[in-house]
Formats: structure tokens, C-alpha cells, sequence
């Protein structure tokens, strides 16, 4: 580990950008692969299908999921590439990880739902590791506190799904439920490493933003 942790501190800007390049392509190419099991399980080949206009709103809201995880990938990289603290860039990069089960499982039940992931992808990717390389220079509290409140935003966002989501799409709500235990422990985690409160229009400048993206990839 120590030895990883050394090789990392001992990249060049040019080698990390070049890192980054290629994680973004495996993000947006669907390479990625998930660390844990799928929390919907197999699919039951005798399980009745949903309703055909279920299945559509089922396969939009996981499609608003799915390209929330490319962009939560893209921010914690990007907060991840240009912070200074060790600590602090373990923390992001263990949650960059784990969002990656999110992205391949919200992935896999758009397959399963004959459905696709948003156009913009790359456009959400690049605005979000933009924007996480921002936070990234705005020192570690602040940092941490862009994480805390975006996994806040987040939940939220995620309960409103679990309450739209078709009665009979058991699959989608055991992915979302679990997306969900998974962001509360991130927020927690960075509010014990010392993540400061985000000044207001901060908080709602991320919430307009985070509005567009999930109104636009509703259908996009």
C-alpha cells in the first residue's frame, strides 16, 4: 500500500493527466467493472416483465442515475487529482471506487430495461472534473465539504427516485436503495475529516446544476 501511495506522489502532471484520460475512457466506454455484486441479484428469467410505460420511467430515472455516477466518477477524480493532503485524497479516492459499482450496476438495469445511457455523457464527465478540480484548489475543508454536500444533494435526489420508481421494479430499487446507504456514508466520512460548511449560494448554485443534468437526462 505504502509503496502504491509512494508511486502515485511520483507521477508527473503529465502521467496523472494521461491516468485521467484513460479512466475517463473506461467510464464513458462502459469498461469499468464493479468491485461488489450487484445488489438486484440475477435476473429471474420467469419474473413477469414490467408494464411496457413502467419500463420506460423505470429506464429514465435509471438513466438520471447512471449519469449521476459518471458525474460523481468525475468529480472525486478530479478533487482527487489536485489535492495535496494524503488523507484527504484517500478518502475521495475509496468513494471514487465505490461510485464505480453504482455506474456498472445503474448500467447493467438499463440494459435489462432494453434502454441507454444519456448522449452527453462526456459533456457531464468533462463539466464534473472541471468543476471537482475547482473545489480540489479551494483548500481541504472546502474540499471535503463539496463532497459532503454534493453526497447530501445526492440523497435526496435518490429518495425522490425510490418514490417514482414502478411499484413492480423490485430490481431498480435494491440498486437505488443500496447507491443510496453508499452516498450517506461518504457524506459522513468526509464530515469527520473536517469538511466545512459550503456558503449558500454555493449549496444552491449545485443544486441548480445538479437540476439541469437530471431534467435533461430524463430524455437525452
Amino acid at each position: 500500500m505504502m509503496g502504491k501511495m509512494a508511486f502515485s506522489r511520483r507521477m508527473s502532471l503529465p502521467d496523472r493527466i494521461l491516468a485521467e484520460a484513460g479512466r475517463a475512457l473506461q467510464v464513458l466506454g462502459g469498461a469499468a467493472h464493479a468491485q461488489r455484486p450487484n445488489p438486484a441479484g440475477r435476473p429471474d428469467p420467469g419474473a413477469e416483465p414490467l408494464a411496457p410505460e413502467d419500463a420506460r420511467r423505470a429506464a429514465a430515472l435509471m438513466r438520471v442515475n447512471h449519469v449521476g455516477e459518471v458525474c460523481a466518477q468525475a468529480l472525486y477524480r478530479g478533487q482527487s487529482m489536485f489535492c495535496r493532503d494524503d488523507q484527504v485524497r484517500s478518502v475521495l479516492d475509496k468513494a471514487a471506487s465505490e461510485e464505480v459499482d453504482h455506474l456498472v450496476w445503474c448500467r447493467d438495469r438499463l440494459a435489462e430495461l432494453q434502454s441507454r445511457p444519456s448522449y452527453l455523457n462526456p459533456l457531464w464527465y468533462a463539466g464534473s472534473f472541471s468543476l471537482g478540480a475547482l473545489a480540489s484548489c479551494a483548500g481541504v475543508g472546502r474540499n471535503l465539504g463539496f463532497m459532503a454536500e454534493t453526497e447530501a444533494q445526492v440523497e435526496h435526489h435518490l429518495n425522490t427516485h425510490l418514490a417514482r420508481l414502478p411499484a413492480g421494479d423490485a430490481r431498480s430499487r435494491r440498486i437505488v436503495e443500496q447507491m443510496r446507504n453508499d452516498e450517506i456514508g461518504h457524506g459522513d466520512t468526509a464530515r469527520r475529516h473536517g469538511a466545512h460548511i459550503l456558503p449558500g449560494p454555493a449549496r444552491l448554485a449545485m443544486k441548480a446544476m445538479a437540476r439541469v443534468m437530471t431534467t435533461t437526462a430524463y430524455w437525452v
